[in-house]
């Protein structure tokens, strides 16, 4: 499928910008993935972290528009991945169909939140996206947000039933699961980490890189924490695990993307809005977060 080497090292989960009535900030965003790309990471718009859940199905499309035409103009070919789950499975084949047509890569799509469907459920929902569109699939596991997690068997036979299903994003905390996930499923099934602190533990499990919150903000020391990684350096990624830990960890004091926004306002990327239900951090959290990035010399 096209570009799947590209599915390695570090995928950004992109955060998005509002202006001051809460709107897209276009050129702000298109501003932001230029970065991501001249940085060496690669897009993903409508993630979680992107807030995606507060955005109308008219501002996804925008927002995954935008991404395919700054990776057009980048001269780089990124691999743009698209957020397209929903708890609704036709609302996400809905959002799969028409990443496709706008010339997206490939989508992320995240178990369905709140429904909790059984794991012969996930297999039909999974099965219906993979017959809906030719774009590979990267399933999303985080069910501290969803409620519901995908099972290693269940990974498995998609994996082997499903040749446009060709990975998952690991975000559930759990290594003993996600070491299943590599002893069950296919030799070239693309295991993702979904959390910065647990990379390290993952890519030497065998995964291709992260889904990164982090690297909305350090987009270079990432990519050379996964690139020492992937060429066999492991020496130098644990010491840049250990140097990037307290970062790692202070993006996820309050719900995310709060954290890693106020971090991104610190630092001149973009401004800390978020649409509620979720607000920025708490003063005590944003001094802690801002001990953190004058630690690391990032402000």
């Amino acid at each position: 499928m096209k570009k799947l080497e590209k599915l390695q090292n570090v995928i950004t989960a992109l955060i998005t910008p509002f202006n001051e009535d809460y709107s897209l900030d276009v050129d702000k965003y298109r501003e932001f993935i230029r970065f991501q790309i001249e940085n060496g990471c690669q897009p993903l718009t409508m993630g979680t972290t992107g807030e995606s859940a507060t955005l109308s199905h008219e501002e996804h499309h925008q927002a995954i528009d935008i991404t395919v035409d700054e990776a057009k103009k980048s001269g780089k070919d990124p691999f743009v991945l698209a957020g397209a789950g929903s708890n609704s499975t036709k609302e996400s084949i809905s959002l799969c169909q028409y990443a496709e047509k706008a010339g997206a890569d490939g989508l992320l799509v995240v178990t369905p939140y709140y429904n909790k469907p059984a794991q012969h459920s996930l297999i039909d929902h999974y099965s219906a996206l993979a017959d809906a569109v030719s774009l590979p699939i990267i399933i999303y596991n985080v069910p501290g947000r969803t409620g519901c997690n995908i099972e290693p068997e269940t990974v498995s036979k998609l994996a082997n039933s499903k040749d446009n299903i060709v990975g998952i994003k690991c975000a559930s905390g759990n290594i003993d699961q996600i070491t299943r996930y590599f002893k069950l499923c296919p030799e070239d099934f693309i295991v993702l980490s979904g959390d910065d602190v647990l990379t390290y533990h993952i890519m030497a499990l065998g995964g291709k890189g992260v889904i990164s919150v982090a690297s909305n903000i350090m987009p270079v020391k990432l990519f050379e924490f996964t690139s020492s990684m992937l060429d066999g350096n492991w020496g130098k990624a644990r010491k840049m695990q250990l140097e990037l830990y307290d970062l790692f960890k202070i993006l996820f004091i309050e719900t995310n993307p709060g954290p890693v926004k106020y971090a991104a306002e610190l630092m001149g990327l973009m401004n800390k809005r978020m649409r509620l239900p979720l607000t920025p951090p708490l003063e005590q959290s944003q001094n802690k977060i801002k001990d953190v990035l004058i630690n690391l010399k990032l402000i």
